[in-house]
């Protein structure tokens, strides 16, 4: 087989994993990993030095290599049998038609009604088995939370009652005609009936809708956000009050060292 004839087939197959494209199956193929076999054998240290992998996209690189392919079944050929020649019936007994019991028929039909039943209840079984595997060798691991008072707390749980009974503020007459945007805008006018507060119009934007002022800023978690663009940063993270958020322009390879960093002083990052 041609050597671009290799490397297209070998792109195909990576590209079809999940996280890795077209660059990075090139990049794979350029460094030397140019088939399954080599990737499996590979290090993750050496696999991490290549540029945009990070551990998860190595492990899930590896799980996904690691799965057994479905095997083709093999088709059956079917040969036709040569059929007996007839023999002429001499005897009146062999003309009587065979009478079979009816009871054995019975214990065939209850046979073949039990062994459905016994298959539905060993696939959950097996299912829960499966699932419990997955989690022991992944090992799930909680988000790191901040350490609040209990007012604050309180404040938070206010927060998200206000913020599930706050209704969609829209622009007066929006419904009306088409070209009045989904917007919102403070009513005016002497004839205006939300500026009235008529029951029958939607509500305008007021103070009784706005949440607590400690709580203003923060994210759902309870952190504060502080944006970080290189690992200098994140000595300025308090990790006990304050979370990181990674800038969209830093590159993967800064990136990278942002998050060992963060793991080093347990720091949580909101954007992984």
């Amino acid at each position: 087989m041609n050597p671009d004839m290799e490397k297209e087939v070998f792109i195909k197959e990576i590209s079809k994993i999940k996280g890795i494209g077209k660059a990075k199956a090139e990049l794979l193929f350029d460094k030397g990993y140019d088939t399954v076999e080599k990737v499996l054998k590979a290090k993750d240290a050496d696999l991490l030095k290549l540029q945009g992998f990070n551990d998860k996209l190595v492990k899930d690189l590896q799980a996904s290599l690691k799965k057994p392919t479905a095997k083709p079944k093999p088709v059956k050929t079917e040969t036709k049998k040569e059929k007996p020649a007839k023999t002429p019936v001499k005897s009146k007994e062999a003309k009587k038609p065979e009478t079979k019991p009816k009871k054995p028929e019975k214990k065939v039909e209850k046979e073949k009604t039990e062994k459905p039943k016994k298959g539905k209840e060993e696939e959950p079984e097996k299912a829960k088995e499966e699932v419990k595997e997955e989690i022991e060798e992944e090992g799930y691991k909680a988000k790191k939370k901040p350490e609040l008072s209990k007012e604050l707390k309180q404040k938070l749980r206010i927060r998200k009652e206000i913020q599930n009974r706050r209704p969609e503020f829209l622009r007066e007459e929006w419904f009306r005609y088409k070209r009045v945007p989904k917007n919102w805008r403070r009513p005016d006018g002497l004839t205006s009936k939300m500026r009235i507060n008529l029951k029958y119009r939607p509500s305008k934007v007021r103070v009784g809708f706005r949440g607590p002022r400690d709580t203003r800023g923060l994210h759902s978690s309870g952190f504060e956000e502080v944006m970080v663009y290189n690992p200098g940063d994140i000595e300025k993270v308090n990790p006990k009050t304050q979370a990181a958020r990674i800038g969209a322009s830093v590159g993967t390879k800064k990136r990278m060292d942002i998050e060992k960093k963060a793991e080093k002083m347990d720091v949580r990052i909101l954007n992984l």
